[in-house]
């Protein structure tokens, strides 16, 4: 079958194209073939700038042209490379080889042997797959991120002042603020986003086995780390300065798994959003013609907080799986990370999916405040907090005690069982006074 939407093995490519293509510039193969040839051109300007005593007479006034030849990259060019890589079954080498035809068309055949001088693969791998995922992080990723947060944000200050009752272990428990709530993940989100931001978009650049033996070789008096250094900085990435043939990846597992943390935290969030739907605190804004059951037509279904729970967890066990993997090789280099690096874009792409269904739900939720009233009222026990609080400060014996035998009986508690206890109790009348305007709608404490 043609490839498309419809017959693509994968969701991503298929179900949710529509959500992840913008992901194509920096996961697909063609944004690989491109960024290594970004990487490969940009180090032989670097030769040329250094300048080495061949490529002293090279005109920097080409470097514009040299830079078109990945700036202007097309489908047509990345498929040259694949047919070469068919015949050098070795798809970097197959980059270098397009690279010198270019040069060829350039007249610049007398420099061609320049191209991927003294590298090896890894040097171009290890530098352009980091660069694509810092550019989808600070391209994508993260404005995505942040717009969720902020739209957090927001919810949290319109519901600031709402009272709602809590529930630990899933029990009625001490009144809250319902924009507190929300706040909560606003702040846990900020917290990663400032960790993410620390964590290092790092690069190998370092020949065969790290050692730059070859450009030694060939050039003993060059300081090669100092130039190594600074051909990575320029490309925006620092470089991994002590490493095999590969890089170690580790600053690579660091995003991983701060990326794991910021789903796992919106993981909770949208299983508690699920809970306040299901418990009525929010209904779900009703689109025309949308269908919530094939059977029950009444049903408003809570899909957006379900499908970005779905695609949270795909995306956190396949970063488990990468930032347990990657850092691990046997001696100076196998090739198990060369396979598990071209998946890097699918949990990326299921994260991104989340965000955005998060977002969607979130613009559907209608607060159902009737309903947060009722149960305030209808779980009053909820004040035996505050009242045995007061009792223990004016050094009422058993305080507690006195409480939990009120409350802890499968009688309802209501306003008149509270107040007739509180007017029974050893305490003055300004005490009781104070105890008796205690509410669960104002028993909230500080709000955020």
């Amino acid at each position: 079958m043609t490839l498309s939407q419809l017959t693509a093995i994968s969701p991503i490519d298929g179900r949710y194209r529509s959500k992840v293509e913008k992901l194509d510039n920096y996961f697909s193969e063609f944004a690989l073939i491109k960024s290594r040839v970004m990487v490969e051109v940009e180090y032989f300007i670097a030769l040329c700038e250094l300048p080495l005593p061949q490529l002293k007479e090279f005109e920097h006034d080409k470097f514009s042209a040299l830079r078109m030849i990945y700036e202007e990259f097309q489908l047509d060019d990345a498929q040259e490379i694949k047919d070469i890589e068919k015949e050098t079954n070795h798809d970097v080498k197959a980059v270098e080889y397009f690279l010198k035809r270019r040069f060829d068309k350039l007249n610049l055949t007398s420099y061609k042997e320049f191209i991927h001088f003294g590298l090896t693969s890894q040097d171009i791998n290890n530098v352009a797959v980091p660069y694509c995922i810092k550019k989808s992080q600070e391209e994508v990723i993260r404005p995505t991120l942040l717009s969720l947060v902020n739209k957090l944000n927001a919810l949290a200050e319109e519901w600031r002042e709402v009272p709602m009752l809590a529930h630990t272990h899933g029990q009625p428990a001490s009144p809250t603020h319902l924009g507190k709530e929300i706040y909560v993940f606003v702040e846990r989100l900020a917290a990663q986003l400032d960790m993410l931001d620390d964590i290092p978009f790092t690069a190998k650049f370092g020949g065969a086995t790290g050692n730059m033996n070859a450009h030694k070789v060939a050039y003993p008096s060059i300081s090669w780390k100092d130039f190594a250094n600074d051909f990575v900085a320029h490309l925006g990435l620092k470089r991994q300065n002590t490493t095999t043939q590969i890089e170690h990846y580790d600053m690579m597992a660091a995003y991983f798994d701060a990326m794991k943390r910021v789903n796992t935290i919106l993981m909770d969030l949208s299983r508690d959003i699920w809970l306040y739907i299901s418990m009525d605190y929010f209904k779900q804004k009703i689109k025309a013609g949308e269908v919530g059951s094939s059977a029950m037509p009444h049903k408003v279904n809570p899909i957006d907080f379900e499908n970005a729970e779905g695609n949270l967890g795909m995306a956190n066990a396949i970063f488990e799986h990468l930032s347990r993997k990657l850092p691990v090789s046997r001696l100076q280099r196998d090739l198990t990370d060369s396979t598990v690096t071209r998946n890097i874009g699918v949990p990326v792409a299921h994260s991104l999916i989340a965000f955005l269904s998060l977002m969607k739900g979130l613009d559907k939720l209608i607060l159902n405040e009737p309903k947060l009233n009722e149960d305030l009222h209808n779980n009053y026990a909820v004040v035996a907090e505050a009242i045995q609080t007061i009792l223990r400060r004016e050094q009422v014996e058993g305080a507690y005690e006195l409480l939990k035998k009120l409350t802890r009986t499968n009688t309802k508690v209501t306003k008149e069982s509270i107040d007739d206890f509180i007017d029974e109790l050893p305490v003055s009348d300004s005490v009781k006074t104070e105890m008796h305007s205690i509410t669960p709608e104002n028993y909230t404490g500080f709000n955020y």
